[in-house]
């Protein structure tokens, strides 16, 4: 049975309230970013820290303006604005925000509507977001892994972090 605009809709629901609840673990891995190192990258072959946040954000971003419209734009490239981590994470704040206000504005009827990625994904407007959320989470686990070595302290993700645990111990007195 094909996909109906009111499940689509339910599903909406929860992944937006999903996008909502890991856009704030997102941004705190891109803030832990050290401006003085934001070129680290682990490997030749991979992006640097800087790269690798822009690249969180902004797939993010294409994802969920698929959905609003319906169609993928490959178009957008990183304006001369954004120079410093600082800039990539207010400009995560203000797109995400209008980004899901337009994903919860879409008609039910649009989001089974079937939408084309790079002709090789065809689905139903509402599966981006899922795939969206994946995508975002995917690149930030890979982006945690590069702050350790790049003199950073890794933020609590999905509970306390080992440098979040010692930051609140050393505020009480207590030592490891």
């Amino acid at each position: 049975m094909p996909l109906q605009p009111e499940h689509a809709a339910v599903l909406r629901g929860f992944l937006v309230t999903s996008l909502i609840n890991e856009h704030p673990v997102t941004t705190r891995v891109i803030d832990a970013i050290p401006q003085t190192n934001c070129s680290y990258r682990p490997d030749d072959i991979v992006k640097s820290a800087f790269d690798l946040a822009w690249h969180i954000v902004t797939a993010e971003h294409r994802f969920l303006s698929a959905v609003a419209n319906g169609a993928f734009d490959y178009s957008a490239s990183r304006p001369e604005t954004i120079k410093t981590v600082s800039d990539v994470s207010a400009w995560y704040a203000r797109t995400f925000s209008e980004d899901i206000a337009r994903v919860k504005a879409v008609p039910n009827e649009a989001l089974v509507k079937t939408v084309d990625f790079r002709g090789i994904l065809q689905f139903p407007a509402v599966v981006y977001l899922q795939i969206g959320l994946n995508h975002s989470i995917h690149h930030r686990g890979q982006l945690s892994m590069y702050l350790r070595p790049m003199g950073a302290k890794v933020p609590s993700i999905y509970g306390e972090s080992y440098d979040a645990t010692q930051a609140r111990l050393a505020t009480r007195g207590v030592s490891s």
